[in-house]
């Protein structure tokens, strides 16, 4: 007899397409965002360093700027995507975005007169930052909005493809048109794209708020910290990768910088792809476990190599092991809130990873000014290992509260 598929295998592929399809459109907002930021990720730092003349520690001082806006930003984003619905959250998102885009271009174009170009910069990265702030949180409620929470696991992980695939796309993009037409292209570029997706979300239908009762921000925070603490330690990876890589290539003369920050992206997609159904099936706490003993590797190999190729192998696997971490932990802390704060808690659980973003830039620079590169790969593959201690503890002790009473 010929083989037939099971119509109940048929109708869950059906659903998982459906929804699937649902989350895409939400999650395209995030692309965006990110696209913005990946175009600057491997220009800003060259730009500071080489053409304005300042140190590699102001150099990643100015990465790290757009993080203070981000983690700064972060309650105030969940509240408005609690309250006012993820769709206001994202078009504001746009309006930060673009903006920075547009203050860019003075930057660009007055960089011999070098407080006018610092003055440009600053503001462009902390409006770059609360953009990205209301951006995620309301692309990420949108999607849950449209799919309910019961794929919450689903609409984060999409949401971090849509977050590095462009990181990945936009480096070599900004790089091609900054070397061609200068950084204040880059600057038009941005407010371009922000203008189409605004037009975008004004047509697309918004979500409801989730009704019930919404917890304090301080009652959230003392339930967040232990998961944004292992959550942040492993985003130190993707910072040092995201500042410093490019100088890294330049200091040890090699070619293909851009390249580095393509296969931490897309190596980072991949795993959240291919296996983020993991977390449904194992837990949270497991797939984070493993992922940071990755991410710790990729690290160790780039403090220890002396190769380029080397380089390549260790930022692809820091972006496989980082991957899943922000679903993982993420799923596990939001089922210890009700929904209509869960604005709220993924926004005070993401600006943990903000706060190590903004640190890592000037506390890497000046260990590499001390001690080089590899002091400091290796320093932050530590922490990594810390992040999984840290998560071995908070699954045993959660597992301990869930046991039934005897």
């Amino acid at each position: 007899m010929p083989s037939t598929t099971p119509p109940a295998d048929a109708a869950s592929r059906t659903a998982d397409r459906h929804i699937t399809l649902n989350i895409l459109p939400a999650v395209f907002f995030t692309f965006i965002t990110y696209l913005c930021i990946g175009v600057f990720l491997a220009t800003l730092p060259t730009f500071v360093h080489q053409q304005l003349g300042l140190s590699a520690i102001l150099a990643g001082l100015f990465v790290s700027l757009q993080y203070i806006a981000t983690f700064a930003s972060r309650g105030y984003a969940g509240r408005m995507a609690d309250t006012l619905g993820p769709r206001q959250t994202v078009r504001r998102a746009l309006i930060f975005t673009g903006a920075s885009g547009l203050i860019l271009v003075l930057a660009g174009l007055f960089q011999h007169t070098l407080w006018i170009a610092l003055t440009a910069l600053v503001i462009s990265r902390l409006s770059l930052g609360v953009g990205e702030s209301l951006g995620a949180v309301g692309a990420i409620m949108w999607g849950i909005g449209r799919v309910g929470p019961t794929n919450t696991a689903r609409v984060i992980a999409w949401n971090g493809v849509a977050t590095y695939t462009p990181i990945a796309v936009g480096a070599p993009v900004g790089i091609l048109i900054a070397s061609k037409f200068g950084i204040a292209s880059l600057g038009l570029f941005v407010a371009l794209l922000c203008v189409i997706a605004f037009v975008a979300a004004t047509r697309m239908a918004s979500t409801a708020a989730q009704e019930g009762e919404q917890l304090g921000i301080r009652h959230i925070l003392r339930g967040v910290t232990p998961y944004g603490l292992a959550l942040a330690l492993g985003g130190m990876g993707f910072g040092v990768i995201a500042a410093f890589v490019t100088l890294y290539f330049a200091h040890q003369h090699w070619e293909g910088a851009a390249l580095s920050l393509t296969i931490y992206g897309s190596a980072f997609v991949c795993a959240r792809l291919l296996f983020a159904g993991l977390i449904d099936r194992f837990g949270g706490f497991p797939i984070a476990a493993i992922s940071f003993a990755i991410e710790a590797l990729g690290l160790a190999l780039l403090a220890f190599n002396h190769s380029r190729e080397l380089a390549y192998i260790g930022c692809g696997l820091t972006g496989l092991g980082f991957s899943l971490v922000f679903p993982a932990l993420g799923v596990e802390v939001s089922n210890n809130f009700p929904p209509a704060s869960r604005g709220s808690v993924l926004a005070v659980y993401s600006a943990f990873v903000d706060l190590a973003l903004f640190l890592t830039g000037p506390i890497a620079g000046l260990v590499i000014s001390y001690y080089g590169y590899p002091a400091i790969f290796l320093g932050i593959a530590g922490l990594v290992l810390l992040a999984l201690a840290l998560t071995l503890w908070l699954a045993s002790t959660v597992r301990a509260h869930r046991q039934p009473a005897s």
